[in-house]
């Protein structure tokens, strides 16, 4: 799992709390530059400290716009860094591939069972 950061959720309150503000005012009141908020408000990824900013101003912890991705596919992702892993000599590569594929067809199997 990786975390991600909800760009939507976050340009959305800012948005909403900022109602008829002006952006500058609003900006100089964060601690940034009207420039780098204007970028956040379309949905930009913000640098963590202006990050930090954001969610004091908006009274939220940092952790409140975080997402979790869940990576579906783990034998695909599993194989190809085997695949592209330079230190393990390609036979080895392709054994440990062959045993994965293995396992997981053979988990696939038991759950149909």
């Amino acid at each position: 799992m990786s975390n991600s950061l909800d760009t939507l959720k976050l340009s959305e309150m800012i948005k909403s709390k900022r109602g008829k503000t002006g952006l500058r005012q609003l900006a100089a009141e964060i601690g940034v530059s009207a420039s780098t908020l204007s970028r956040v408000e379309q949905g930009n990824l913000p640098d963590i400290d202006t990050y930090i900013k954001i969610c004091e101003w908006l009274g939220v912890s940092t952790e409140y716009f975080a997402t979790k991705q869940i990576v579906l596919n783990t034998q695909h992702n599993v194989v190809a860094h085997l695949r592209a892993d330079r230190t393990l000599p390609p036979a080895v590569a392709e054994a440990l591939i062959q045993m994965i594929n293995i396992a997981y067809a053979s988990s696939a199997n038991e759950s149909q069972i």
